[in-house]
């Protein structure tokens, strides 16, 4: 390799561990500053009642974070009898490799693959609360004065595992590939023995659906006979929407009538989905049997349409480029953690028959697509999630905002945003 090259292989290395560095220092100087203020959010007991539009902590005993510390929910007593149900995301681990790669915000900004959040910590409410719709003490907020139950997402199995699986950290060294995808990486981290390479042994506990089962219990305790019923999830949240909506409705809501579903980006293409859930989840057969394809979502929309029909509300709202699920897509399918303008391409060639396969089989589905893009981030390709970012009061190509959109919905109100976007593979 020429001497150039190598100088600047070496500067693009060193820069990748000074952006990492100052990613993580910026996180843990907000959590300290965060942690034990006003602003976070305090711990409501069991016998507390809430004050209304406040935000409050629930831990949940028999919960349990991905590496095996607390769990928490998010929950605010509104002034309705109306309900959210907000499914969080947060990323998704599927083996070995994945698994060793949880999100530190030092990954994020240098692009170092990073695949899901394992834990709650004080940097985490800022993902969780008061940001798009769940916002509080705002005007334009329509759901201001409802009641929410936000299930946190810190397990990286799409809120649905029951398994543990043993990996082992990396070691610490940025990736070959990140920041410019140039060289794609091994299947799984490599073997190594001795009393060095246990101390790097670590438990992921796919533990989403027994948090979700706690967290439910809380709802029901607090919101017995919600009016109305939002179920809404954005990233992994939106892949739950449709496993987890009907359980909802049958086990926990069987007699509210009023009841509307929002999936916000919830798209990755996958051979092995069925799998995974099955297998490295351990999930429920209720998860796993209804998926046939590589478009997991699309099966359990698909189930769920099947067995309840007109009984919800269905909506789905994605970014036509998404940069964070088409990275996602690029390293399943080519093992390269890096989003570009090819794979946002065949991003947006997916998402417009994955959309015109939910017509098909749920014909009064509605959508809301839109082409928003942060120059700071995107790399070229569109925003991920809208509504429980700032882009949820943002007006699509100067018509309604998500907010809006979403407020209609949930009246009966219901139309499409942004479908103009997606056109047919031979009209491009």
């Amino acid at each position: 390799m020429p001497e150039r090259d190598k100088k600047n292989r070496k500067a693009l290395h060193n820069g990748i561990i000074l952006l990492s560095h100052a990613g993580d220092r910026f996180e843990e100087r907000i959590s300290s500053r965060l942690s034990g203020s006003r602003f976070e959010a305090p711990v409501l007991t069991a016998d507390e009642t809430p004050v209304p539009k406040k935000w409050y902590r629930v831990p949940l005993p028999l919960g349990l974070s991905g590496d095996g510390s607390e769990y928490h929910i998010y929950l605010k007593a509104g002034t309705t009898d109306k309900l959210v149900i907000f499914l969080s995301g947060g990323g998704v681990a599927w083996n070995e490799y994945t698994a060793a790669r949880p999100a530190t915000s030092g990954a994020v900004v240098s692009w170092q693959p990073n695949f899901y959040w394992n834990n709650l910590r004080p940097f985490t409410q800022l993902m969780n609360i008061n940001v798009g719709i769940t916002e509080t003490d705002s005007a334009r907020n329509p759901f201001d004065d409802w009641n929410f139950v936000v299930v946190t997402y810190s397990t990286g199995d799409l809120h649905v595992g029951n398994s543990t699986l043993e990996y082992k950290l990396p070691r610490e060294k940025p990736e070959k590939n990140a920041g410019t995808g140039k060289t794609a990486r091994s299947a799984e981290p490599e073997p190594g023995t001795g009393e060095q390479d246990s101390g790097r042994r670590r438990i992921l506990h796919f533990h989403g659906h027994t948090n979700f089962t706690e967290a439910m219990k809380v709802a029901i305790r607090r919101f017995p006979n919600p009016s109305k019923l939002l179920i809404a999830g954005n990233s992994a949240g939106a892949f739950a929407v449709p496993a987890l909506s009907g359980e909802i409705a049958e086990a926990w809501y069987p007699d509210c009538e009023d009841i509307t579903l929002l999936s916000d980006s919830g798209q990755l293409l996958y051979s092995k989905w069925k799998h995974i859930v099955r297998e490295t989840w351990n999930a429920d057969p209720a998860f796993a049997d209804p998926v046939h394809s590589d478009n997991i979502t699309l099966d359990w929309f698909r189930s769920l349409c099947a067995k309840h029909g007109k009984r919800f509300r269905y909506l789905y709202a994605s970014s036509t480029h998404d940069y964070l699920l088409s990275a996602y897509y690029n390293d399943v399918t080519k093992k390269t953690y890096r989003t570009d303008s090819d794979v946002q391409e065949a991003f947006y060639g997916q998402l417009v028959s994955m959309c015109a396969e939910l017509r098909e089989f749920c014909p009064d589905i509605h959508f809301f697509i839109n082409n928003w893009k942060n120059v700071l981030y995107t790399k070229g390709g569109t925003v991920h999630t809208a509504v429980r970012e700032p882009y949820f009061y943002v007006r699509m190509n100067g018509g309604p905002t998500m907010a809006g959109w979403l407020a209609d919905a949930v009246e009966g109100r219901l139309y499409d945003v942004g479908t103009e976007l997606l056109k047919p593979p031979d009209s491009l």
